[in-house]
């Protein structure tokens, strides 16, 4: 394992957004991600972009000091995920890790930043567990979690009387989370789940579950899933006629790229949420124009967007402290509001939760899209004080 993780550390490519002199001590951030699998334009290649940009925009060091990215491929394995990133604190000088997608990967990659005192910043994982029975002083949780996004496309839906549901979920800790808040949010509002089946990560065949999902008569049908899974289950389901038999889908987590993966075609009428979309504001769309310049054309989704704002605080955070040490830089980073050009104003709050405002979203018809990208209607935004779990509820020991 150790040589196969080092190889990995080895061959992935070093961004550095100021060039270090000889002996010049950096700060180093670590983009941990999904290169090569079902979450790769979930995170990706854009996930370590979005980091480059924000140590560039933040001008390329903080006090005297030069800032480095480098990224690698966590395979969506805690176990490659941990030695990674115990590698990385140990013996390459990362002073944090972002993105993370994978909520297995980041739920032990927390730990051993707790243990090592260094910084993490989850943007890709969802689990709101990394607030909650799981939280910890060196970790941020920056863009979306399983309780948000049940809380605003499954509340919606019910309360606009979409009230019984069924879940295609995936088997492993995201889809729990997800599954488990979404429960919650659609009895709350009224809501009654029909039935739900799991299936493994990376399932290529769907058939099975979605006549079980026809069959429940269910008004939702609903995808507690993420990257390819959550693609490969919508275009058959448009193939298996579910919303042509009067039912509807949600998915409880996608983003743009799987949107421009689907097609306007398969994805119409799905309804989401997101915590970014580039045509919010002039912002928001000069980001994505100079990220979409550097990336092949691709727009940024909020995955992105989220490394970028997490990673743009922890460097003023960083500065502010003065220092290295992981607790007091998320302790600074909770005392500073949060502020960037792509989330706005907003706060990290004491159980590691970053709050902002959410926005709920209907996919467009083709004959609606003005062209590539242009996939949203907006349906309602969802303000910071909504979106999130309340403080109090979030069962994290670092709050009283």
């Amino acid at each position: 394992m150790e040589a196969r993780v080092i190889g990995a550390v080895l061959l992935t490519a070093a961004l550095a957004a100021g060039a270090a002199q000889a002996g010049e001590k950096a700060v180093r951030i670590g983009v941990l991600t999904d290169m090569s699998g079902i979450y790769a334009d979930f995170g990706g290649r854009g996930s370590a972009l979005a980091a480059q940009m924000a140590a560039e925009d933040f001008g390329g060091r903080v006090s005297d000091r030069p800032i480095e990215v480098v990224s690698a491929d966590h395979q969506n394995k805690a176990d490659i995920g941990s030695a990674l990133a115990r590698h990385w604190f140990d013996q390459e000088g990362v002073d944090a890790i972002a993105d993370v997608p994978t909520s297995s990967v980041a739920l032990a990659v927390s730990e051993i930043a707790r243990e090592k005192n260094k910084v993490l910043l989850v943007s890709g994982a969802g689990t709101s567990d990394l607030t909650g029975k799981n939280c910890s002083p060196n970790t941020v949780h920056w863009t979306y979690d399983t309780w948000a996004l049940a809380n605003s496309t499954g509340g919606a839906l019910t309360k606009a009387g979409f009230d019984t549901w069924y879940f295609i979920t995936v088997d492993y800790s995201f889809g729990y989370a997800l599954e488990r808040d979404a429960s919650d949010s659609l009895t709350a509002a009224g809501g009654r789940i029909l039935g739900k089946v799991r299936h493994p990560v990376g399932t290529g065949d769907f058939s099975s579950f979605l006549l079980q999902a026809q069959g429940s008569g269910a008004k939702v049908v609903a995808f507690g899933n993420a990257g390819s899974d959550t693609i490969n289950g919508i275009k058959q389901a448009a193939e298996f006629g579910l919303v042509q038999g009067g039912q509807k889908l949600a998915s409880m987590l996608i983003t743009l790229s799987d949107i421009h993966s689907l097609g306007l075609r398969a994805a119409q009428g799905l309804v989401l949420t997101e915590a970014f979309y580039w045509d919010l504001n002039e912002s928001t769309r000069a980001f994505a124009k100079r990220f979409a310049e550097r990336n092949g054309g691709v727009y940024p989704n909020m995955v992105h967007a989220g490394v970028y704002g997490a990673v743009t605080h922890y460097l003023k955070a960083r500065a502010a402290a003065g220092s290295d040490d992981g607790k007091a830089v998320v302790r600074e980073m909770k005392r500073l509001p949060t502020d960037d050009p792509l989330f706005g104003r907003g706060a990290v709050r004491g159980d590691g939760r970053a709050t902002h405002d959410l926005y709920l979203f209907e996919v467009k018809a083709p004959a609606e899209s003005k062209g590539p990208y242009d996939y949203y209607k907006l349906l309602r935004t969802v303000p910071a004080t909504e979106a999130f779990r309340p403080l109090e509820g979030s069962g994290c020991t670092l709050v009283n």
